[in-house]
């Protein structure tokens, strides 16, 4: 019997399953052929500190430095840049609070990314301390510890039944049937599906899709930051000699393999269009994610309330990788008993015991 099973190989599971694998025998399940398949393979794959709620952004900063340093590191220089206008003053106004950035000139932001049409554009603010995540490496380094710890990673591990027995519980796949003392809920956008097979109430999780467009760069664009208009309605990165645009939408939907969906991404795009000086012509490629939340929009991590053999790894929204170490350090401390890293105030503001009325 493991110790933990955790369901889910996207970098919320990979992530808690290598820390989890410093305390016992860990049994990593994903349904998927390769790890990060959903959400965490279509991520934007950006980090920067003052990115989300207040409980995101202390989890954002105490990942720093393992994002930084740990395995030799998985951060790239990128910089962030909002774009606003008189149109959307309000919004930059409160995007640029939120995030603690400093305004640039136009000529500033030109020098930094030269397609802004400063016709539309006339106020911009930039944070230099933002970088790209390498992903895999990522998700990698993490299932490396995992078996370097003489846990197991499966795939091709549809879940198809769980089952509570008087020592842990039993989950049963199509690879096999595997036994576990704890039974650890990192399925994404199914989160609350998996909890209610194991007979543990959902909490509410809405998976929300957003969709994403590759496209031509029309110069090298290795240098620029990633920007988004005032608002998050719509933003761009590089992304290996292209351009990611996205309309940043949030539309519910249910727990699947998503999508773009046309109409919405060819909106983003105009509003890309309408800040910069570039004429989409044609993709490269699309694709869309689900980005899941809690009800309060902020993660949830923590043994159950009403069964605490059940731990959730929830909700991560957009947040999953720049949260990943200090989220999977919280599970651990919790698992062992140790004061969390993080603050009590903090894990408190985590657990999914916040949500004991459902």
């Amino acid at each position: 019997m493991a110790d933990f099973i955790v369901i889910g190989g996207g970098i919320a599971g990979i992530s808690a399953g290598a820390r989890l694998s410093h305390l016992g025998e860990v049994v990593l399940l994903e349904r998927e052929d390769a790890l990060g398949y959903h959400a965490s393979g279509r991520s934007a794959a950006l980090f920067e500190q003052n990115y989300g709620k207040p409980s995101v952004i202390a989890l954002n900063k105490a990942s720093h430095d393992y994002h930084a340093t740990a395995n030799g590191g998985v951060l790239s220089p990128r910089g962030i840049m909002l774009a606003g206008s008189a149109a959307t003053a309000a919004a930059y106004d409160a995007d640029r609070k939120d995030m603690d950035l400093a305004e640039l000139t136009l000529s500033e932001a030109l020098d930094l990314c030269p397609i802004l049409r400063t016709d539309v554009v006339d106020r911009v603010a930039y944070d230099p301390d933002a970088f790209d995540v390498d992903t895999d490496l990522l998700i990698q380094n993490f299932a490396r510890e995992i078996r370097a710890n003489g846990g197991t990673i499966v795939t091709k591990a549809e879940v198809s039944r769980i089952q509570r027995t008087p020592t842990g519980w039993t989950v049963v796949t199509r690879a096999g049937d595997f036994d576990g003392a704890n039974l650890v809920n990192a399925a994404g956008a199914w989160v609350d599906v998996v909890a209610q097979m194991a007979g543990i109430a959902p909490i509410g999780f809405t998976p929300l899709r957003r969709s994403m467009a590759r496209i031509p760069a029309p110069m090298d664009p290795s240098h620029w930051p990633m920007i988004f208009g005032a608002g998050e309605d719509w933003y761009f990165k590089p992304d290996a000699g292209a351009l990611i645009v996205s309309p940043a939408e949030e539309d519910p939907t249910e727990p699947h393999d998503a999508f773009a969906d046309d109409m919405v991404l060819a909106e983003g795009l105009a509003r890309f269009e309408e800040h910069t000086t570039v004429e989409v012509t044609r993709l490269l490629s699309n694709w869309a994610g689900l980005r899941t939340f809690s009800p309060d929009r902020q993660l949830v991590l923590g043994r159950d309330p009403a069964d605490p053999a059940f731990v959730w790894v929830a909700g991560q929204g957009g947040y999953g990788f720049q949260t990943a170490p200090a989220a999977s350090q919280l599970i651990a401390d919790l698992m062992a008993g140790r004061a969390p890293e993080i603050g009590q105030d903090i894990a408190a503001s985590l657990a999914p015991d916040r949500f004991t009325t459902r």
